[in-house]
This record gives structure tokens, C-alpha cells and sequence, in this order.
């Protein structure tokens, strides 16, 4: 049953959806966490808006510098970001915190709830903060990130921190979204082992050994750069990435961390890097969402049909390839 106008005038048409949208996109741009928020609740419920709201953001986007961190769970990844958010705040710039959380089963909410674990900048107005689901995305991010981080761009973040879920082998997606990868190990975790099973060692720009008043850290930092100079560029000027040792719950080691990040990313916008790195998280961005376009437009056409072939299949009568063949050409 559809609802009664709320004031008895006539209904709302595109142009007023599109001018609400747009004063809450200049809400944004002036600074106002709510604003934000609500930009970002659009992105995650995908509304029927968010082609307009990626339109008007795209004129401001792409100034902020997106830092992902990454590494297994227990290594000091939220520990890591408030000392972070704590440094960057002191230097005066604007942050944004995305920090990607695991799905409830039940509500597809977030469960851990990073907002939680960073009230001591809830009230800082130069820090947004916002917990995201992963809602079964693989790779430890959620797919709404990107266009979350357009809203957090246009909303006039200096930096904005990724935080990815934390579990192991599929982290290595935030790399496709950040400007700099942060890898998080820890001492007596095996992580110095793992790192090179999960392919982390080809994401990260920036190796972070966190936890470093523990004992075995030397060994961490030695397997380390031990895997790292056996996968050294061979240009002479490529970056080589560093090694840095933190103590985060404390907040030491945590400038030089950003010493790292900033002369990252000054060697790939003097190298070009910087740019090719941006193109090809645009080209991604694009094909995902056209692939999730024709997706949706083959299982709405093809739905009757695709069930009399899966029956076919699943009681041998047809193989799945012949069945893939057959929808394909319309038989």
C-alpha cells in the first residue's frame, strides 16, 4: 500500500530528489559528519540515487590519499589506525576512517563496529569514521568501498585510512583501492612465514612489524627483508619497500609509518606510478560495474531458460558446457 503524501501538495518528482541530493552533497563538502553518513548509507543500500551522487562527487574526487592497511587478525590493525588518525590530526589534516568489517549472518550489519574501538575521535569534527559490512564480498573489503571513499574524498579528507577485515589469505584486494598498502605483521604469529603464501608480499608498499616490544621481532624483521630482497625491482629507481617497526597501543614508531606512507607517495607521483595506479582502480571500478549490469540483465532474461538447463545438467542429461553453448546462442 503506498503512503499518503506527507502534506497534502503534490507529489516529488526527479528534480526534487535530485536538489535534496545535492544539498546533501554541499552538506558534505562543508564538513558535516551527518551528511556524510547519509552519502554513505545510500552507497551501502545501493539506492536508486547513487549514479547521480557519483556524478555530482565526481568533479572533487580524487584528491585524497587512501592508505590501506592490512594483515591478519590480531596483528594491531585498529591500534594502528587511531595511533594514525592521533598523528595525522596532530599535523592538521582531515581524515576519513573505512574500517571493513565482517557480516552478521542475520542482519548483514557490521560486527566488530570500529566506530567502537575509535570513540576517542568521535567528536573530533576533522575525522569521519565509519564502519562497512563486507556482506559476503570476498578480499577482505566490501563493495561499496569505492564509492564510499568518493564521499569521504568530496568531503575533504586529506587521508583516508582503509581498514581492511583481517582474514589472511584475501587481503589482497585493498591494494586495487589504496594509493599505499600497508602490510601489518606481528611477532609470534608466523606471519613472517604466511606472508609469502598469501601473495602480501606483492601488495605492500609499506611493511609494518607492529607489536615490536615483544620478543622475536628481530626474526620477523629479518625473514622479512630477507622475502622482500628476494623480490627486489630491478629498476634502480623503483620503490623498495621499507620496514618499520611499531608499537602502536603507544603510539611509537607510528611517524615514522607516515614518513613511509609520505615518501611512497611521493615516489609514485614523481614516477608515474601514482597516476597508473589510479587508472587502472578506475578501470576496475568500471568493469565491476558493468559486469554487474550485464549480470543482472542475463538473469532476468535468461532465468526460465537457465532452470531447464540446470535441471538437464544436474540429471546428466546435458553437460554444463553445452548448456553454457546452448543459452548463449538463444537455443
Amino acid at each position: 500500500m503506498a503512503a499518503p503524501p506527507t502534506s497534502g501538495g503534490p507529489p516529488r518528482t526527479d528534480a526534487d530528489d535530485l536538489g535534496s541530493l545535492r544539498a546533501l552533497v554541499e552538506q558534505a563538502r562543508a564538513g558535516r559528519p551527518r551528511a556524510v553518513g547519509r552519502l554513505i548509507s545510500l552507497v551501502e543500500d545501493g539506492a536508486p540515487q547513487l549514479p547521480a551522487l557519483m556524478a555530482e562527487l565526481a568533479p572533487t574526487s580524487g584528491r585524497a590519499h587512501v592508505v590501506g592497511l592490512t594483515g591478519s587478525p590480531g596483528v594491531g590493525k585498529s591500534t594502528t589506525t587511531t595511533a594514525l588518525v592521533q598523528a595525522l590530526r596532530a599535523r592538521g589534516q582531515v581524515v576519513g576512517v573505512l574500517a571493513i568489517d565482517p557480516s552478521s549472518p542475520f542482519t548483514g550489519g557490521a560486527l566488530l563496529g570500529d566506530r567502537v574501538r575509535m570513540q576517542d575521535h568521535a567528536l573530533d569534527r576533522g575525522v569521519f569514521i565509519r564502519s562497512m559490512a563486507t556482506r559476503g564480498h570476498l578480499g577482505g573489503l566490501s563493495a561499496a568501498a569505492p564509492a564510499a571513499l568518493r564521499v569521504l574524498d568530496a568531503a575533504g579528507c586529506d587521508v583516508v585510512l582503509v581498514e581492511t577485515v583481517g582474514v589472511g589469505q584475501s587481503e589482497v584486494e585493498v591494494s586495487a583501492c589504496a594509493d599505499t598498502t600497508c602490510v601489518l605483521l606481528a611477532p609470534g604469529t608466523g606471519d613472517a612465514i604466511q606472508v609469502a603464501k598469501a601473495g602480501i608480499l606483492e601488495v605492500g608498499d609499506v611493511f609494518v612489524v607492529n607489536k615490536a616490544d615483544r620478543d622475536g621481532v628481530q626474526a620477523v624483521v629479518r625473514d622479512l627483508r630477507t622475502m622482500l630482497s628476494m623480490g627486489a625491482p630491478a629498476a634502480p629507481d623503483a620503490w623498495r619497500p621499507p620496514v618499520v617497526r611499531t608499537v602502536a597501543s603507544r603510539g611509537e614508531g607510528i611517524e615514522e609509518l607516515l614518513e613511509a606512507v609520505t615518501a611512497h607517495a611521493e615516489s609514485q607521483r614523481a614516477g608515474g606510478g601514482w597516476a597508473r595506479r589510479r587508472r587502472r582502480r578506475a578501470r576496475e571500478e568500471i568493469e565491476a560495474l558493468a559486469l554487474a549490469r550485464v549480470r543482472a540483465d542475463f538473469r532476468r532474461s535468461a532465468g526460465p531458460r537457465l532452470d531447464e538447463l540446470a535441471a538437464a545438467v544436474s540429471e546428466g542429461e546435458q553437460d554444463p558446457y553445452q548448456a553454457a553453448a546452448d543459452l548463449l546462442a538463444g537455443r
